[in-house]
């Protein structure tokens, strides 16, 4: 195989454009984020897994290998954005190509291609006029607004773009809860925990679950979904109540 076959196969495939382009050697399931090839994804994750990272790098991926694409990143606030940027710059950077944005957003980068990356505000009135959207990151999406998301998904209508959402679990409530548990097939479904974590300290973990409680450690580190307890009636016991199959009383 030649230096130019080389070179196609590593673009191509994400795992290996991370691995040669980007110096960077994932785990197990970031192999198969990153490999993920559905339309529809949803990362549910443990803290400080490297969500971001991932994410990241799926952005930069599909604007270097997809010119003139637009990829979108939306985050619960502009911080969030921004920081997300400052990873995908820094990955940009090992490519050779010198970070900068694409003089109309101030959370962007233009790539050689054509391609841009855009951070989001965290604010629906604010996210509307982009379209034919490549691909769709949504960070932190247990804790972006279900307006934000409303008005977000309309702008794959064009490009028939690709979607993710990625967050650590917030409660039973939001898009991010129903389309895990109540999305059907359409979602690719990837969940790390914690104790599945190459680089989660056994101990730390320990004395997170002691510091925090049950209920928390659940939510932070076991991707489960757990009720606040703000509710008179659990979630799961309101769904249970409910039957498809009853007929409607008329008084």
């Amino acid at each position: 195989m030649g230096r130019r076959e080389v070179k196609s196969l590593e673009i191509d495939d994400p795992v290996e454009f991370v691995r040669e382009q980007l110096n960077f050697e994932p785990d197990e399931q970031q192999e198969r984020v990153l490999r993920a090839r559905g339309k529809r994804g949803i990362l549910n994750c443990t803290r400080q897994w490297g969500k971001s990272t991932i994410a990241a790098a799926k952005a930069v991926h599909r604007a270097h290998t997809h010119p003139d694409s637009l990829v979108l990143v939306a985050s619960p606030g502009e911080r969030q954005s921004a920081e997300f940027l400052r990873k995908a710059s820094g990955m940009v950077k090992k490519l050779g190509i010198k970070p900068r944005g694409d003089g109309d957003n101030s959370i962007s980068l233009l790539f050689p291609n054509g391609s841009r990356i855009v951070g989001l505000p965290g604010t629906e009135g604010t996210v509307r006029g982009f379209s034919a959207v490549s691909l769709l990151l949504i960070d932190e999406a247990s804790r972006v607004a279900d307006t934000m998301y409303k008005a977000l998904r309309p702008m794959l209508a064009i490009g028939n773009g690709d979607l993710w959402l990625m967050s650590t679990p917030y409660g039973k409530r939001g898009f991010f809860y129903e389309s895990w548990e109540h999305g059907g097939d359409l979602w690719q479904r990837v969940s790390v925990e914690a104790a599945s974590c190459p680089r989660m300290d056994p101990e730390f973990l320990e004395e997170e679950r002691a510091q925090l409680g049950a209920l928390w450690f659940r939510q932070e580190y076991c991707c489960e979904f757990v009720d606040n307890g703000a509710s008179v009636f659990g979630r799961d016991l309101v769904e249970g109540a409910m039957d498809d199959d009853l007929e409607q009383l008329h008084l």
